[in-house]
Formats: C-alpha cells, structure tokens, sequence
C-alpha cells in the first residue's frame, strides 16, 4: 500500500508555508510577557511545594494537611470553640465540623460540652493527638501558610493587594475556594 503524505493546504490562494520562525515579542511587551512567565514559574513551585508538602503529610501523620493544621490549633488551644477553630483555620464552620468528625473518630481529639451550656462544645487533643503531632512532618501548619506567616507585615499586605488585583481581573474565578482547605484544592 502506497504512503500518503497529508500535507495542510492554506486558505489564501498562492501561499508558501513559512519556514520562519514565530516572531519574539518584541520591547516593552517582551519583558512584561517575559515577568508573566516568570510570576507563573513562581506559581508553579508554590502550587508543587503545597502538593508535595501534604503528599507527606499523608504520608508520615496519616491525614490530610487541613486535618493535620486543625489538630494542631486544638493543641495549641486546649478548649477551643468549633467556631473559633473555623475562624483560626479560615475555613467555614462546617468544614471545620467535619474536620473534627475526621479526628475525633481516631481519638485524636475529643469534645467536651459546658458544664453550664451544654450546647456550647470544647475540643482537646488527645495524648494520641499529641503523638500525630510529634511524628508530622514541619512545618505542621503547611509550607504556604507558614512561608506567608513569616513575611514582613509590608510585605504581606503588598501581596494580598495584588493577588486581590490579580483575582479581581480573572474572568472565571471561584470564590467558593476562599473557604476550602489548601489541600482539598
């Protein structure tokens, strides 16, 4: 059977395929395209050292990053509110609920209702908790928010200006995300 070269014909009439390259952007627009794919590079290792971070959280603590980041603000909180907790992690206040669903049936932590009020629930670490706690890998909060945590306050506030800029000029953006754990992302 004969070999059949399927060449792609152009629609103008009379033209040659370029052998050229594509041309380079070229002045001011090559070096802001060319900090577009730096800024981008920078996104890629941020969104790659989350992933990898909570791949090894799963791995040496057994659970996931929000799981891991909730049970540590239990310890460092002993008595901390449901609601409080939804608030330290940046989560809604379900999530945080179903967060502590995940760790107290391990018996990683346990809840204690008000003597007073017994509709007002307090959370504690277990002595296994606190164990979970030891073996995880640091920093026990995440990578991102712990590299955010130690930024200058100047420079924290340029970077929430900006993102919000660069978030407000995305045509599709989910806003639902800004409640939902890194690692469920």
């Amino acid at each position: 059977m004969p070999l059949v070269v399927i060449a792609p014909i152009s629609l103008y009439k009379g033209a040659v395929p370029s052998t050229k390259r594509p041309s380079r952007p070229q002045g001011r627009f090559a070096a802001k395209h060319g900090k577009m794919l730096e800024v981008l590079g920078l996104f890629r290792i941020v969104f790659k050292s989350v992933r990898r971070h909570y791949k090894s959280v799963q791995k040496r603590a057994g659970m996931g990053g929000a799981q891991l980041w909730a049970l540590v603000q239990v310890a460092e909180n002993p008595g901390i509110k449901v609601g409080e907790l939804a608030r330290a992690l940046a989560v809604h206040q379900s999530t945080a609920s179903n967060l502590i669903r995940d760790l107290e049936a391990p018996a990683l932590l346990t809840r204690r209702r008000g003597s007073e009020d017994q509709r007002m629930v307090r959370l504690y670490a277990t002595s296994k908790g606190a164990a979970v706690l030891k073996r995880a890998p640091r920093p026990l909060i995440g990578v991102l928010q712990q590299a955010l945590s130690n930024l200058p306050p100047g420079h924290l506030d340029a970077l929430h200006r900006n993102l919000g800029r660069l978030t407000a000029s995305m045509r599709s953006r989910d806003s639902s995300a800004r409640a939902t754990p890194l690692s469920d992302l």
